[in-house]
């Protein structure tokens, strides 16, 4: 019995390619069949969603439309056929693009017939076991959404299961979002996190909602819905906390990257299940936390906390704190705080070294101000308190109230000094997350009483202070660098452009653009 020929289009721009590609092997004997051809990228898409060829050739370079954008449009309209990209040497770089949208083959002008060949049988062999795959997809109708997506989350490549899996949740790209309660005290959330996609997403069909592992996991299927979630993110994001009693006050919400190849979700889990159990690392109030977090494992490589590590901690924190400079402990516990969120051992080992570290300390300054009373903790007790906190930030403030309770047995300092080593901390810290509640602290006062003290001394509000000391930052950056406006932006401490925007206009009376030209005039 003969075997069924699968199909194939070819589109390129030089007639004379067309017709070496259609002679240059033997589609016969691989059982393909030509249906067509396109000189421009417009026809080729056209056709390609019209006739739903097997097999695509397209060149990179075409006029009207070029071979990517092609291949974006019918991946975005439903196309599933074999890709094969053709270019030129020094179109290369386009290859990492391609691959985003599913091409799993990319040929270099001039084409090497052998390559060719051996592209175009490994295609027809995959095709086959396809066929073969879908003629036992009956055996998987009755097996449920979440056992399918259950299989593919945690990476069990099963060929059927894969086809399940396309059969009930194809899509375009794919995110994993994991969610659960906020406080550690309390297991019921007052919202299920799917639930309120709903009120955002009519179409039930753009997500899927699964128990995995004892945690709430959401697949979002396509950009719509991945577009929604992301703005959703940004908007919580740009509040300090949330509102009592909204929906997020009760949740945490971990996700993962967007993939393309339902090969690669379970990537995407294994980002968001990660930065789950990197929840010691959040801030006070944090309820999002994505992939973009995960540390970078090169770095992680060279943090090692060992003895080394640990005495050199000891040595400068122990300095600062015998010369009262509370803004060198604030840089250090902040320095040391960013070593452990980047180092590759486990929380247990964190909170042990962490536990060294303050016994080092205090056994050191014990000995060294031997004549005081200084009111420290049991050691049982500061093994106890570090070992029962939840994130790393309790820790930190936990270090902070110490060093602060030692500098003042060892020192009365003046309000005037902190008020110097805060100003110093914001100028040199500007650029990043600065808000009075993790500032305060740090400086041994709570933010109520710092908001108060610092108003009175600096004339105006914390927030109004760092805003102006941005903007001054954003001014040097105009006048003398060729950044563009969102990049500074970034520099100096704004995440969002359109913010920065304002705070800028409302100084200056004039937007950031028309401030560089008039510069620029002036000079």
């Amino acid at each position: 019995m003969a075997k069924e020929k699968h199909t194939i289009f070819i589109a390129d721009d030089e007639k004379i390619i067309r017709q070496g590609l259609m002679c240059i092997i033997d589609w016969e004997e691989l059982h393909f069949e030509i249906i067509g051809e396109a000189a421009n990228g417009e026809d080729a898409s056209h056709f390609i969603l019209e006739r739903n060829p097997d097999v695509v050739m397209l060149d990179i370079r075409m006029p009207k439309k070029n071979g990517l954008d092609v291949v974006k449009e019918i991946r975005e309209k439903g196309y599933q056929g074999k890709i094969i990209i053709l270019s030129g040497h020094s179109e290369f770089k386009y290859a990492q693009t391609a691959i985003r949208y599913g091409v799993e083959y990319y040929l270099t002008k001039p084409i090497d017939e052998t390559e060719l060949y051996d592209a175009i049988k490994e295609i027809r062999e995959n095709l086959e076991k396809e066929t073969k795959s879908s003629e036992t997809m009956e055996a998987y109708r009755d097996k449920t959404r979440a056992m399918v997506l259950y299989d593919v989350l945690i990476g069990q490549q099963k060929p059927d299961a894969m086809e399940a899996f396309k059969m009930h949740l194809d899509s375009t790209s794919y995110q994993v979002v994991i969610y659960e309660s906020y406080s550690h005290k309390h297991t019921d959330m007052k919202y299920p996190f799917f639930e309120l996609l709903k009120v955002t997403e009519n179409d039930t069909s753009s997500y899927e909602h699964i128990l995995l592992d004892k945690n709430e996991v959401i697949l979002l299927k396509g950009e719509d819905i991945q577009k929604k979630f992301q703005k959703f993110i940004e908007h919580y994001e740009r509040e300090q906390k949330p509102q009592e009693n909204s929906p997020l006050d009760s949740l945490f919400i971990a996700y993962g990257r967007v993939v393309n190849d339902p090969k690669d979700l379970s990537l995407s889990y294994k980002d968001a299940a990660a930065l789950l159990e990197r929840r010691f690392f959040c801030e006070n109030h944090q309820h999002t936390i994505g992939y973009e977090r995960l540390p970078d494992l090169e770095q992680q490589s060279s943090l090692e906390l060992n003895e080394e590590r640990l005495q050199d901690y000891c040595r400068r924190l122990i300095g600062f704190i015998q010369i009262t400079k509370r803004n060198q402990v604030a840089e250090t516990l902040q320095e040391l705080q960013e070593n452990l969120y980047n180092s590759k051992e486990d929380i247990h080992k964190i909170k042990l070294f962490l536990t060294d570290l303050y016994l080092s300390i205090k056994e050191k300054i014990a000995h060294l101000y031997h004549n005081l009373e200084i009111p420290f903790p049991s050691n049982t007790d500061i093994i106890s308190n570090i070992n029962d906190k939840y994130y790393l930030y309790e820790i930190i403030l936990f270090f902070t109230e110490q060093f602060e309770m030692i500098m003042q047995a060892i020192g009365t300092p003046t309000t005037n000094n902190i008020m110097d080593d805060i100003i110093y901390y914001i100028e040199h810290n500007y650029m990043d997350n600065i808000k009075l509640e993790t500032i305060a602290p740090l400086f041994g006062y709570n933010s109520s009483y710092l908001g108060k003290i610092f108003a009175k001394k600096a004339g105006i509000g914390f927030n109004m202070f760092v805003d102006q000391i941005r903007v001054e930052k954003s001014k040097e950056l105009l006048q003398n660098t060729d950044l563009k406006v969102y990049e500074i932006a970034e520099k100096v401490g704004y995440r969002n452009v359109d913010y920065f925007h304002t705070k800028f206009k409302k100084y200056m009376n004039q937007s950031p653009a028309e401030y560089r030209k008039q510069y620029e005039k002036e000079i």
